[in-house]
């Protein structure tokens, strides 16, 4: 039996039928929870949007106009958003990197481990420190692997505009990181 598709599943919703928005979130909890965890550096803000964005699914879901976008494209652009309003409101806070969980590693070894998890922190400061719709475009495009027309839509701006953003961001990235990248191939050379 095929399983109903998103418009289905929003359309059950909009008849308030709890089954089909917990089968949406099931579908796309963890992608949006993700997007706001690599905007926000928080899991606990991540988790915050997340279920911002599916509270609005909840309330208006009888306002979707099936055709009119992907439901995944719109759920990405509400959580997009929601991150980067977050992000204006808490600016020059300061963030907490070491709330971040670190991804496992398959090496055996603690000192590679411990070396991974600098790296990985250095990494995710580095995509901190760019300016907010640079760093939108990357973790859209890069993490959540959209294509640069989706992120262009969720972004409300041009495909060109995109683009520019990701190369000022890659440019700020490779700069920021280029001790990384260095250290990173000399602990490669040094495990094998």
């Amino acid at each position: 039996m095929d399983e109903p598709s998103d418009d289905e599943l929003v359309a059950a919703v909009a008849l308030g039928d709890e089954a089909a928005c917990r089968e949406l979130m099931n579908r796309h909890l963890p992608r949006i929870t993700a997007l706001g965890r690599r905007m926000l550096g928080s899991q606990a803000d991540a988790e915050d949007v997340a279920q911002e964005v599916f509270l609005r699914v909840w309330t208006n879901a009888g306002k979707w106009e099936p055709g009119r976008a992907q439901f995944s494209t719109w759920l990405h652009r509400v959580a997009t958003n929601l991150c980067l309003d977050r992000l204006r409101k808490n600016r020059g806070g300061t963030e907490d990197i070491d709330a971040i969980p670190e991804p496992a590693s398959e090496e055996p070894g603690p000192d590679r481990r411990l070396e991974q998890s600098e790296l990985a922190e250095r990494v995710e400061a580095a995509l901190q420190a760019l300016p907010e719709r640079q760093r939108a475009a990357i973790v859209l495009s890069h993490y959540q692997g959209l294509t640069n027309i989706e992120a262009a839509e969720i972004l409300g701006i041009t495909v060109e505009a995109v683009e520019s953003l990701l190369s000022r961001a890659r440019r700020q990235l490779r700069g920021s990181l280029a001790t990384e990248k260095g250290e990173l191939l000399r602990s490669k050379d040094m495990s094998t």
